[in-house]
């Protein structure tokens, strides 16, 4: 059934690359109103790439909408490099972007693992960022990836019983270093499959019901090795310290205008990480959807992102309140 709750499909007025080191060249691309309000897209992951339904959460009359493919995800290049690839990379690169087409300030939208990079872009880059709308709230700490790797199988056995057995015996102790393993074996057939089962194990967890058709995404060979790589890569070596930095820099962004949305059973990213981001940032505004998982492409939680950029271009402020 297709979601009612997005916009009608739209194609870029304009598309390129920016280099932004000796290593990476990303893709990026705007779509909408050239003379809008700017509101910039992260995407998820890390290591997703941005897709065509990525541009339908903003009214494309009112909105200058700037979408970009990170560090070795998507359209960028190389696909999966990990060298010169953290979270403070990142930002680097979401200035540059900013400051390449021109934009003084934009609105900040970004979901699952673009929550993350959204909160600490903002507290890196304040004056930067008008609002915030973040989705699907992840905020990399322990206690999250450790959920990820092996609390999940809690609630999805049989799925969390192929990833886990795919691996030997002898590394099924550590899923994260066996993964790691995997993913840097010399024989790119076996990395391959083993990219595939990490990235189904996650896709076939992002809606509340099974969705085969969204699932299918993950099997795609290139989306795979971007999303197994680059997420081990994130887990494994690129943490924030402290383990909840996020918490402890609300102060920094307290002032900028927050909505906040989150399906009641994300088992990806559970909803406690929204309720503890909400609960020390009282000025936000949190919807907890009663009938979602973690995916923004359930309809449930695809109403509340629009009404919250609806609200953007009604008051200036993705907020309910008045």
């Amino acid at each position: 059934m297709a979601n009612p709750h997005f916009f009608p499909e739209i194609e870029p007025y304009e598309t390129g690359t920016i280099k932004v080191d000796d290593i990476h060249t990303l893709y990026w691309e705007e779509c909408g109103n050239p003379n809008g309000e700017p509101v910039i897209f992260l995407h998820g992951g890390p290591g997703s790439g941005c897709s065509t339904t990525d541009r339908r959460f903003f009214d494309p009359s009112f909105f200058r909408i700037i979408l970009f493919d990170q560090r070795g995800a998507g359209r960028s290049r190389p696909m999966g490099e990990l060298t010169n690839n953290s979270i403070d990379d990142l930002v680097s690169d979401i200035e540059m972007l900013r400051e390449h087409r021109g934009i003084k300030t934009w609105h900040v939208f970004g979901g699952s693992w673009g929550s993350t990079l959204s909160l600490y872009y903002a507290q890196e880059k304040p004056t930067s960022c008008r609002t915030l709308t973040i989705r699907g709230i992840w905020l990399l700490r322990d206690e999250e990836i450790q959920w990820w790797l092996y609390g999940m199988r809690l609630i999805q056995p049989e799925r969390w019983k192929i990833f886990a057995e795919h691996l030997p015996v002898e590394d099924r102790s550590d899923l994260l270093e066996g993964y790691w393993k995997k993913f840097n074996s010399p024989n790119r057939e076996e990395a391959l499959k083993a990219a595939r089962i990490w990235s189904v194990y996650e896709g076939s967890s992002c809606t509340m019901e099974p969705n085969p058709d969204f699932e299918l995404v993950f099997h795609n060979e290139n989306k795979a090795w971007c999303l197994a790589r680059l997420e081990a890569h994130y887990f494994r070596n690129v943490r924030l310290d402290p383990d909840d930095l996020l918490l402890k820099r609300v102060d920094l962004i307290r002032h900028i205008p927050t909505f906040i949305v989150h399906g009641r059973w994300d088992i990806v990213c559970p909803v406690a990480s929204a309720v503890d981001l909400h609960e020390l940032w009282p000025e936000s505004d949190l919807i907890i959807v009663p009938n979602a998982g973690h995916s923004s492409h359930e309809p449930g939680i695809t109403k509340e992102l629009v009404a919250a950029t609806n609200r953007i271009k009604e008051t200036g402020l993705p907020t309910l309140k008045k």
